[in-house]
């Protein structure tokens, strides 16, 4: 009989930066003209159409220009940022915003707690922290293939506590090191180690999904989505989150990888030398540096911060760029590391747009115009079963959607009018769909920003994928408006 196949000594990873675009994308991308065309023409369709007498003038203008916005920055005729602009532009050009309100999104405090998170990712990187704590996880927990899926999984959540971005979560640390594992495996026993990299791979990435929901932090959408509930009068706190979430979550966790494991199971049962090889990738690493030591003792105080932020009187966007400038006096981070991280310039741009955008749609009275409208149409519907209308829909529909923040930008806002209109509980409505926003990237290999970048592994075929993740999608919505409501009871949110 056949020996079960062994993982051997695990390579270090490489301490790398978040994976960054080719080039020639990061630079122009030229303009998609047909794509282009696409977005003047909405924006000039909802511009010409008969305004209702109770909206002001300048929401229903805002509405044309935040509308073909969001549509660029889904089709993409010119890059994200790019779009963000045009969209400013096309508001200070036709005077529907003055100077000083288009440009007010980019003194919002949430916004640069994006921008501090991903300096943060760049220090967990760079400093080979995130690659270590993954390596330790190994040592504990990768005796079997279950075991070192976990250990990728918790390997995530500890990131994303102060790393917003499951790309560069998956890119700069998960990747590599499961990579290397994949590669063992394979040489070891090309067809039982292939369904054991399958059974890793998907694992990580439907865990990687589970916390994109988990936490705020989880991903950079979830902090669009804060700002757009804010807009509508739902203010949602950093542990307000984590706290309605860690119950339901909890129970995903434990539920999603046993899931995989039917549908895509490993092919070996037992990796007895993982973490003996990750002791070895551990000792070639050598003992931690200054660097991890500092960068790990400023995450603890900005998490401590952000818990904690009520009772000491600190804002958590003034608490991370303390966090910040202490990693830029003590040289974990260079000023170079800073501004050569093309995504977070680019982030703060279209991220500040569309807030302000939607902050002023609310202020100029068209979220309650929309809210009144669609309150009286579904006049005869229960809120309840509206509102579990909505779910379904909203988490579905992400099927046509290539990101988490896309997914946000485009439904959110609206969605969120609806269910408050229906007569949902507020706080309940903002979080769940912002919860499910995180979970629906289960179902595609191009969910959200981390998918394509361990679907590009190639370990796991098209069609398990995409079976895996409806299976794992129907769970997770089962779990979360199940256990999920009866812990949002338990805590008196509805």
């Amino acid at each position: 009989m056949r020996e079960p196949a062994r993982v051997h000594p695990i390579s270090p990873a490489p301490v790398q930066v978040q994976p960054k675009p080719p080039r020639s994308e990061r630079q122009t991308h030229g303009v998609r003209a047909g794509r282009l065309a696409l977005v003047f023409v909405v924006g000039a369709a909802l511009w010409m159409l008969p305004r209702p007498a109770t909206v002001d003038p300048r929401a229903w203008q805002l509405l044309a220009i935040f509308v073909a916005t969001v549509v660029g920055i889904i089709a993409k005729p010119i890059p994200m940022g790019a779009m963000a602009i045009a969209g400013i532009a096309a508001a200070l050009a036709t005077r529907t915003l003055t100077l000083a309100e288009a440009l007010s999104g980019f003194a919002n405090a949430t916004v640069w707690l994006v921008v501090a998170a991903f300096c943060f990712a760049t220090g967990f990187i760079k400093t080979g922290l995130g690659t270590r704590i993954a390596y330790h996880l190994i040592t504990l927990f990768g005796r079997s293939p279950l075991g070192l899926g976990y250990s990728l999984v918790m390997s995530d959540f500890m990131l994303a506590s102060a790393v917003p971005s499951n790309a560069a979560r998956a890119g700069g640390v998960m990747a590599p090191i499961l990579r290397s594992i994949c590669k063992t495996a394979i040489e070891e026993d090309p067809v039982r180690g292939r369904q054991t990299s399958a059974f890793l791979t998907a694992m990580a990435y439907q865990g990687t999904v589970v916390t994109t929901a988990v936490l705020v932090t989880g991903s950079v959408a979830n902090l669009l989505a804060l700002e757009f509930a804010a807009a509508q009068g739902v203010a949602i706190t950093w542990s307000g989150w984590a706290q309605a979430a860690i119950v339901p979550g909890l129970v995903s966790y434990a539920v999603v990888p046993f899931i995989v494991r039917l549908l895509c199971p490993p092919g070996v049962f037992k990796t007895p030398e993982a973490p003996s090889a990750a002791r070895a990738a551990l000792a070639r690493m050598g003992p931690m540096k200054r660097g991890e030591w500092l960068m790990g003792l400023v995450s603890l105080g900005v998490l401590t911060a952000w818990v904690l932020g009520t009772r000491l009187g600190l804002d958590n966007t003034a608490s991370a760029l303390i966090a910040i400038a202490a990693l830029l006096v003590t040289g974990v981070l260079t000023w170079d590391d800073v501004i050569s991280e093309h995504e977070t310039w680019n982030t703060l741009v279209w991220f500040a747009t569309l807030v302000m955008m939607a902050t002023f749609l609310g202020n100029l009275g068209l979220i309650k115009w929309f809210s009144a409208e669609v309150g009286a149409a579904f006049g005869g519907v229960g809120w309840l079963t509206g509102f579990i209308g909505l779910c379904v829909t909203y988490y579905y529909v992400h099927y046509f959607f290539a990101s988490n923040t896309a997914h946000v930008s485009a439904m959110y806002a609206p969605f969120l009018a609806v269910a408050l209109a229906l007569g949902s509980p507020p706080i309940v409505a903002a979080l769940v769909f912002g919860y499910l926003n995180g979970l629906s990237a289960a179902v595609t290999h191009y969910g959200n920003a981390s998918a394509p970048i361990l679907f590009g592994g190639g370990h796991v075929p098209l069609a398990t994928w995409w079976k895996v993740g409806g299976v794992v999608s129907v769970a997770n919505l089962a779990i979360w408006l199940t256990v999920g409501s009866v812990w949002w009871r338990t805590l008196g949110l509805w």
